[in-house]
């Protein structure tokens, strides 16, 4: 039998497996919209009580915020296959990668995988989930442009960053997507976010504990065409409903209450997944 991997409280393991469980709970709840096996494998081989989340995911908002999730990784896997149609040899890149495998669902068997996080993440997910064939961790914060010299574009380059950019203030993504447009000519990166609004309520734990004042220059966008595409003359800037822009929400498990909160998340607080083309 396989060793349990321990998990220390308030260690950055910790951090990292509540977003993996989030994830392996979307594919549990939500299977016809997003499968996550390698979330449920991992969480399989972790020694760690689950129990309290357990118990908090049978309420109705956090249901919600699984089929946020669900949606999310569909969405992620829909842009990077779109792409990869076009460019089979590309560069998969995921930035803030935590310890999601998304990308791998897309593997063709020819594209690369690259996971940029911090290293102190990097050495986590390392002793968790060993670097397997054609995949490469790059510890680096995301903010210091050099992991971008690690990552090959001869073949194409497609990046996604998957809840990450709420946490980053205005002037650092423009300085990043300013950058990899410069780096990464015929790449595409994808990311979800909302208007401010909703990037405050997201926001409240990690602000309170920051203590953080000005939440404004934080990265939130209303209208991801007309705000971001003029930062680089090499972009172009598509945006999609993030829980409808991809199709209406179908298969099990799907309530009245997700429809209704689906529609305030789009239409009220402008959740979005964007792709910027660097041309």
């Amino acid at each position: 039998m396989e060793e349990k991997i321990h998990i220390e409280e308030n260690s950055v393991q910790e951090t990292l497996i509540i977003p993996l469980y989030g994830r392996m709970k979307s594919a549990e709840m939500y299977p016809d919209i997003c499968a996550d096996p390698a979330a449920e494998r991992l969480i399989q081989r972790l020694d760690y009580d689950f129990s309290k989340h357990d118990k908090a995911a049978e309420s109705a908002f956090y249901r919600f915020g699984y089929l946020e999730a669900a949606k999310r990784c569909a969405d992620m896997i829909i842009e990077i296959n779109d792409y990869l149609k076009d460019y089979p040899r590309a560069s998969v890149v995921n930035l803030g990668c935590g310890l999601d495998e998304t990308p791998k669902q897309c593997d063709n068997g020819s594209c690369a995988f690259y996971n940029v996080d911090l290293p102190d993440v990097i050495a986590a997910r390392t002793a968790m989930l060993p670097a397997g064939e054609r995949e490469t961790n790059i510890p680096c914060d995301l903010t210091n442009h050099e992991w971008m010299d690690a990552i090959p574009n001869r073949n194409g380059t497609v990046f996604i960053a998957p809840g990450v950019f709420y946490y980053l203030k205005t002037a650092d993504v423009k300085s990043l997507l300013i950058h990899m447009s410069q780096q990464f000519p015929n790449g595409k990166l994808t990311f979800d976010i909302c208007n401010e609004t909703g990037c405050k309520m997201m926001l409240k734990t990690f602000i309170k504990k920051s203590g953080i004042k000005d939440v404004g220059t934080f990265f939130s966008v209303s209208d991801a065409a007309r705000e971001i595409a003029p930062w680089a003359n090499k972009m172009r800037v598509v945006s999609k409903k993030y829980m409808t822009g991809y199709g209406p929400l179908r298969g099990r498990n799907i309530t009245l209450f997700n429809k209704i909160m689906s529609f305030v998340a789009d239409h009220f607080i402008k959740t979005q997944v964007v792709s910027v083309y660097f041309n």
